[in-house]
């Protein structure tokens, strides 16, 4: 494991020439530096995004600097179970596939719902995530050594899901609810490392979150993105956001363990292990969600349950 007083940072990412990665939300923000890293390193990166111009754009953006990057525009929208379902059977044609780095997300929307009806934070967040994960775990189980990286937020702390209106048909509050996507972001990691062992896979099931980093992610913040400038100088910049993902896919890391900033209060600086809350650690809860999460998108990841 890394020492505290130095931490993981993109200098510390190895040479990845062969490998192939998955990055969702990959044109922007953090997922752009994480792409931008790996292909620098020599891996060929899908970049997993819903607006194919957006894509282009950052594959242009990289090729500027790495004009050899190995990078491919993966269609999906993730709220849209079908389109999430595509981008799977397109990506297993891959050679073969080294790493998911889950970290697409949306942040305080209006209410809004996914095509199958789901309040689109959770749908979006969470149950995509899922999703994907589960659909490519066959892949990624033929690549020894491969990993899936899932994206949490210290807006999990102290969070809450509401399991009796999980389609917020009773009652929205935006931060409320981007807080309870971001606790199954964290329990949905937490399961699956549970499950991979229990099943003897190959795969790595790891968590990571970027602190207070300055990206677009809170377009819906209204006034309040008028901070953002100021996010990226006193705490986290995107790139540096990135070094968590970027630790979990590629660096030294313990099979379930959460990677974030340890600096101030956990919320900017150089990577390493994170604390996170005992509700996100509850394997009671946790089974909870699994199950929930099969139930309303139809797609079961065929892994053993764990006591």
């Amino acid at each position: 494991m890394l020492k505290k007083s130095t931490g993981f940072t993109e200098a510390d990412v190895p040479d990845q020439s062969g490998k192939c990665f998955v990055v969702t939300g990959a044109n922007t923000g953090i997922g752009f530096e994480v792409t931008r890293v790996l292909a620098q390193r020599g891996a060929r990166v899908l970049l997993a995004c819903r607006d194919e111009a957006k894509a282009q754009e950052a594959i242009a953006r990289i090729k500027q600097v790495t004009p050899r990057a190995d990078l491919a525009f993966l269609p999906i929208d993730f709220a849209d179970l079908a389109s999430i379902r595509a981008a799977a059977e397109r990506a297993a044609r891959e050679p073969r596939l080294d790493g998911l780095i889950n970290n697409a997300g949306v942040m305080t929307p209006p209410l809004m719902r996914t095509k199958q009806g789901f309040e689109l934070q959770f749908g979006v967040n969470h149950l995509g995530c899922f999703a994907l994960t589960a659909l490519l775990l066959p892949k990624l189980s033929g690549t020894p050594g491969s990993r899936v990286v899932t994206t949490s937020s210290v807006a999990h702390n102290g969070a809450q899901i509401d399991w009796d209106d999980l389609n917020a048909e009773k009652s929205y509050n935006r931060m409320k609810r981007y807080a309870a996507s971001k606790l199954a972001n964290a329990l949905f990691f937490f399961e699956l490392d549970r499950r991979l062992r229990a099943a003897g896979s190959p795969v790595t099931a790891v968590g990571c979150h970027p602190g207070m980093a300055s990206t677009n992610l809170g377009r819906y913040m209204g006034p309040l993105q008028i901070l953002n400038p100021l996010v990226g100088v006193l705490l986290n910049s995107a790139d540096k956001g990135a070094w968590p993902a970027l630790q979990g896919a590629t660096g030294p890391v313990k099979p379930g363990a959460y990677y974030g900033p340890i600096g101030f209060r956990g919320v900017r600086g150089v990577s390493g292990e994170a604390s996170r809350s005992a509700v996100a650690q509850d394997p009671v809860l946790a089974r909870r969600l699994w199950d929930q999460s099969i139930a309303m998108t139809g797609i079961d990841p065929g892994l053993p349950s764990v006591n």
